[in-house]
């Protein structure tokens, strides 16, 4: 049951962040989805990081895989919107945006979370 609560807890949190973040980039960036690879990118990194963390350091497991992995980092990352901002840009006949879009959203955050993975093997 206490899994539960801190995905579900983690979970608000992040979805509440993603938008509050989207929302940001949307008024700085109103033609390209820099929140989404903003928020993908870090979520990818931090989610490296952590799981680096759990295999090298005694820690409460619990929180950091239910809570920020699962719940905050699961809802702040989106698949999703990533997918329909591609379909969105292919719709618009902007074929080549939807490819450097793809292409830079998979190089970044692969290498986002090599990177956050990494990091504290140093």
């Amino acid at each position: 049951m206490v899994k539960l609560l801190l995905i579900i807890s983690g979970g608000a949190l992040g979805s509440l962040t993603r938008y509050l973040v989207n929302n940001f980039y949307i008024f700085f960036f109103p033609n390209f989805p820099i929140g989404t690879l903003f928020v993908n990118f870090t979520g990818s990194f931090l989610v490296g990081f952590l799981i680096s963390y759990l295999e090298n350091y005694s820690y409460n497991e619990n929180f950091i895989r239910f809570f920020l992995i699962i719940g905050f980092l699961g809802s702040f990352t989106t698949f999703s919107a990533f997918s329909m901002e591609i379909i969105e840009f292919i719709n618009n006949k902007k074929i080549f945006t939807a490819l450097i879009y793809l292409i830079l959203s998979i190089l970044l955050c692969i290498s986002g979370a090599f990177l956050g993975y990494f990091i504290n093997r140093v």
